[in-house]
């Protein structure tokens, strides 16, 4: 038995819910809201200050169709039943659209448009424990790869074929977790808890393991109701699609850290020329 049959033949979420195509209608101006808005707050912010870098409203408008792909369409439909277009939503929800959010810098754009007070009261929440903890690489790394564990090696893969509030959860957990993990580990946007290279590198590694070592299970022992084939394939999109990604999250640390270290580096050789 198979996941086919246990959901209604192919029929995505927003066709289980009665209305699919004004709920695909709905979603599809919601997402264009949010790139229209983010072109505005581009504008704005272009005039007030320097230029807004054309890059960072590419990279968002990328990352809004790679979220609607998965929520509208014939793909976010065919995830429905098929495993191996769910891994692929998988890895466009949950690690590519995050890393081009967090890319596009939207936070930084939002505390540019704002007055300066509005401004201001928005760094004071942001500075509050609880952003402390939520962006801590440890906690987002269990929230992130402990909740995919969570969802293909249990029968919440399952259930969440049976009840559409579940399985809009997920996928707005697979989203923020994926969103709030590469946020912890490359700075982009403006971080008041901030942590070491040393630190956030180690939990990468280690985070990144656990997911390899996922996809190798998915891959071995498949989800409730998915054939071997689809499971098969499946985990090879997870390992090695995830793999590419997680090489840019790799790249873009990797040269931070070489940003900060370097003038420290020559001005000690500097130092060390003179005393000679």
């Amino acid at each position: 038995m198979n996941i086919h049959n246990h959901i209604q033949h192919g029929k995505g979420l927003h066709t289980v819910q009665g209305n699919g195509e004004a709920f695909e209608v709905l979603l599809g101006l919601f997402f264009a809201l949010i790139i229209v808005s983010y072109i505005i707050g581009a504008l704005v912010t272009s005039r007030r200050y320097k230029k807004w870098p054309l890059y960072r409203s590419f990279f968002w408008i990328i990352g809004v169709f790679c979220v609607a792909s998965v929520c509208i369409g014939s793909l976010a439909n065919l995830a429905q039943w098929d495993f191996k277009a769910h891994m692929l939503t998988h890895l466009l929800l949950g690690m590519l659209a995050p890393l081009l959010f967090v890319l596009a810098a939207p936070m930084t754009l939002l505390l540019r448009i704002l007055k300066v007070t509005s401004a201001r009261r928005l760094s004071v929440i942001l500075k509050r424990r609880y952003f402390r903890f939520i962006m801590d690489p440890i906690v987002v790394s269990i929230l992130n790869i402990g909740g995919l564990w969570i969802l293909y090696i249990t029968e919440l893969f399952t259930m969440m074929h049976h009840n559409s509030l579940l399985h809009f959860l997920i996928h707005v957990h697979v989203f923020l977790a994926g969103y709030f993990f590469t946020l912890s580990m490359i700075y982009i946007e403006p971080t008041p808890h901030r942590t070491s290279f040393v630190y956030r590198a180690s939990v990468l590694l280690i985070a990144l393991t656990f997911h390899c070592i996922l996809s190798k299970y998915i891959y071995a022992h498949p989800p409730i109701g998915v054939p071997t084939v689809d499971a098969e394939i499946g985990g090879m999109l997870m390992y090695y699609g995830g793999d590419a990604i997680d090489i840019v999250i790799i790249f873009i640390l990797c040269y931070q850290w070489y940003k900060v270290v370097r003038p420290r580096t020559a001005v000690t050789i500097n130092k060390f020329k003179q005393s000679l």
